[in-house]
């Protein structure tokens, strides 16, 4: 079976596709994709069976990351909790075989495909390499339902001592806004001794994906305290990051503005709320989304060869490493989360 490489930014077919196909998820759309492109340089193209001019009957999205640090490789997708491949088996079929020939042939480190659906693991030419908790949350219950099935003493009583504060609101795309979810992202990373993602990823983000991105921000009396940024495509609404300031955790900003997402999705027509992905080490967020009610279940990341790359994922893990950055000043630590992110995604 022969394959077609296209550019899904520039091929109007992609979107399509994207937009009727049911295993498309936000991060197959277009703006995902440019705004990889436009703030780590990675080249984004599709795989697909159909001929040029033919509606698209499916395709396989990467980007190609070259990196003089990582090595250069492919990933569906960068940065990406998942990217399920929208093809069937015998496409599938034919592009494995691809990822065996081209692997050899090129100088790519490794590829590798970040699917939700376990059912290509027998396709793929390479065995486990990563897995994760996949967290979701049904929003078609009523409110009251949903509420109820919060936990009582860690969420439940947590709202309700964010809106006898009370906690200011507000949501939308504004610069402000973005730049108080920065301010406090840059808290939220130095806490974890990591590096935040350069401001430009969320502006680009922002730019490219409206109207489906949206911050909320919590304040009390004037200063952020909380904010999560979110995704939407079609009826799911992705959590994609969430930032806070510890000293005011007690007020129970994060349960406040997470019940705010709940509710404000379920009545913009919103089935399902996806929380991301999880590492299988991370219990205290796992027990965390698991109080909203969330089911999860695990996915798989496939990389062909297996095992290769993970030298200097796990050198960003040294305690040394560690301190290091939560250490830099702020405008240091965002240009090196720019400079360092290219080469990890």
């Amino acid at each position: 079976m022969q394959l077609y490489a296209l550019d899904p930014t520039q091929d109007t077919r992609w979107e399509s596709l994207v937009a009727s196909h049911r295993s498309a998820s936000v991060f197959h759309r277009r703006g995902w994709l440019e705004a990889l492109a436009r703030t780590y340089g990675y080249r984004p193209f599709a795989l697909t069976v159909t001929p040029p001019g033919e509606p698209l009957a499916g395709g396989v999205v990467f980007c190609e990351v070259r990196s003089w640090i990582t090595g250069s490789r492919l990933v569906s997708l960068p940065f990406a909790d998942h990217c399920e491949p929208l093809v069937d088996a015998a496409a599938f079929s034919s592009l494995a075989e691809w990822m065996v020939a081209k692997q050899s042939r090129e100088d790519w480190k490794y590829i590798e495909l970040r699917p939700l659906s376990s059912r290509w693991a027998a396709g793929c030419p390479s065995s486990v390499n990563q897995s994760f908790w996949f967290h979701t949350l049904d929003l078609t219950p009523p409110e009251a339902q949903l509420f109820n099935n919060l936990h009582r003493n860690s969420i439940q009583r947590r709202i309700q001592r964010a809106e006898r504060e009370p906690l200011s609101y507000e949501r939308g795309c504004s610069d402000r806004l973005l730049d108080e979810f920065y301010l406090l992202l840059m808290k939220t990373r130095r806490r974890h001794c990591l590096l935040p993602q350069p401001q430009t990823w969320f502006r680009n983000l922002i730019a490219l994906m409206s109207p489906g991105v949206e911050l909320r921000v919590a304040r009390q009396h004037g200063v952020p305290i909380a904010a999560i940024f979110t995704l939407s495509h079609r009826r799911t609404v992705v959590y994609k990051y969430g930032c806070s300031d510890e000293r005011f955790h007690a007020l129970g900003a994060m349960p406040f503005l997470f019940w705010k997402l709940i509710v404000e999705s379920k009545a913009q027509g919103a089935e399902t709320l996806d929380f991301g992905r999880t590492d299988e080490a991370n219990e205290g967020l796992i027990r965390f989304k698991g109080q909203f009610g969330t089911v999860r279940r695990r996915i798989v990341y496939s990389r062909f060869p297996c095992g290769v790359g993970e030298e200097a994922a796990s050198a960003l893990q040294l305690p040394a490493v560690r301190s290091l950055f939560s250490h830099l000043p702020d405008s240091i630590s965002s240009r090196a989360g720019g400079l360092l992110y290219r080469h990890f995604g």
